[in-house]
């Protein structure tokens, strides 16, 4: 896993451990929000995928301090767009979560095949736009 993140830190322009940390919690985001056999799939494809998932998801269910508490008590910080604000409170632009995003997407369908990562996508209601 450590080539993956370095990989796609460098094609961001971020540091690895940022892009670890980024690609658990987009990992994890997708295990909750997309459909179930087809990320699990995607997932275990990736070499060290659901040791990302395991040591980062607990960060962006319920992460945000107060705000992500608030937003979340308020029906808010769900979707795609919780998980931007959840990335850009660690220090991400929306440029860098951008690239990000079509990295990880990238990178997901090198090891899963289009097939699976294209049904994921589909699953999660707008995330095709932001790839």
């Amino acid at each position: 896993m450590n080539e993956l993140v370095t990989q796609i830190a460098d094609k961001v322009g971020i540091e690895p451990a940022l892009a670890e940390k980024a690609l658990g919690m987009m990992l994890g985001f997708l295990q909750r929000e997309a459909d179930d056999g087809a990320v699990a799939r995607m997932i275990e494809a990736i070499p060290g995928g659901a040791d990302l998932v395991a040591r980062f998801n607990g960060e962006s269910a319920g992460g945000g301090g107060l705000l992500g508490s608030l937003m979340g008590a308020l029906g808010g910080g769900g979707g795609v767009m919780g998980l931007g604000q959840q990335l850009m409170s660690e220090g991400l632009g929306m440029s860098e979560i951008g690239a990000l995003a079509k990295e990880t997407i990238a990178m997901a369908k090198q090891y899963a095949g289009d097939e699976v990562v294209d049904q994921v996508v589909a699953s999660v209601p707008g995330l095709s736009q932001f790839i």
